[in-house]
């Protein structure tokens, strides 16, 4: 075998080895999170080669544990309010993601510029400073799931793959669906959407996942415990009762389980969206 091939040969497998590290590294947090939920509550933290299993953190978690507020379901409350939260906040946001960047590229109207420049400004500002007056606003509405979806039902951030993509679509193709008689909430059903897939799964997997990870807002907006998300439960609850980590575990299993679904169910539009976007 020649130097060359040599040299290839060993880039090759240390550039693997290095790979293959970082990809452990990454990996094991997850791993620890997954194993630690399986096992006996006197056994947690304890070892990582474990000799039996158990779902005892689990049914402390969905069978009925009151967690301290009374409610016997409570846990599997806050995992169906993140549920009910996230999901409308995502397909709502898709949709005016649609809407507005159908709208900025392929309308005229007065004050078009001006609307774009406020949008492009709000991407500036830290979330953080809005926190104040956002509650301001939504204040009537605390306690109630349209309190904790509205902050985060306009994507600045979607709008925006929006608008670029249909930068890259030619006017004659909505100007013909035009003169067929189609009206814009056609075009935007039968024309756009389809054709957006990519795009729009990325938007609703981002918003989803940000409504889903949401924590200070909840805190701020939903402090009954009936309306707290998974997310609140896990900050508040295992703060009081830190003697069993087991449940920790589960909980954090149960909250990055739905995220992992849905990437592994739509990863081929994903990958698709991220080429669009690079390009």
């Amino acid at each position: 075998m020649s130097r060359k091939g040599k040299k290839i040969k060993t880039s090759t497998v240390i550039i693997t080895i290095v790979t293959l590290i970082i990809l452990a590294v990454s990996l094991f947090p997850y791993y620890y999170m997954v194993l630690q939920s399986f096992l006996p509550w006197n056994m947690v933290d304890k070892t990582l080669l474990p000799k039996r299993l158990s779902f005892e953190s689990y049914r402390y978690l969905l069978g009925g544990n009151s967690a301290g507020t009374g409610d016997p379901w409570q846990w599997v409350r806050a995992l169906m309010n993140s549920f009910i939260v996230s999901v409308p906040t995502a397909f709502i946001s898709v949709l005016v993601g649609l809407m507005t960047g159908y709208a900025a590229t392929h309308m005229e109207y007065k004050g078009k510029g001006v609307i774009y420049s406020s949008l492009l400004f709000q991407m500036f500002f830290p979330v953080i400073i809005l926190l104040v007056p956002r509650y301001m606003l939504i204040r009537p509405l605390a306690n109630h799931y349209l309190g904790m979806m509205l902050p985060l039902i306009i994507s600045i951030w979607g709008i925006f793959m929006y608008i670029n993509y249909f930068k890259t679509v030619p006017k004659v193709v909505f100007e013909a669906a035009k003169i067929d008689g189609a009206n814009h909430f056609q075009i935007l059903l039968k024309i756009a959407l389809p054709s957006t897939k990519s795009i729009s799964i990325i938007v609703f997997l981002s918003v989803f996942m940000t409504r889903w990870n949401e924590l200070m807002w909840d805190m701020l907006v939903s402090p009954d415990y009936k309306m707290q998300t998974l997310n609140v439960m896990i900050s508040t609850q295992f703060n009081q009762n830190s003697t069993v980590p087991g449940p920790m575990y589960a909980a954090s299993v149960l909250l990055t389980l739905p995220v992992i679904i849905l990437f592994l169910c739509f990863s081929k539009y994903f990958k698709e969206g991220i080429n669009f976007m690079l390009k």
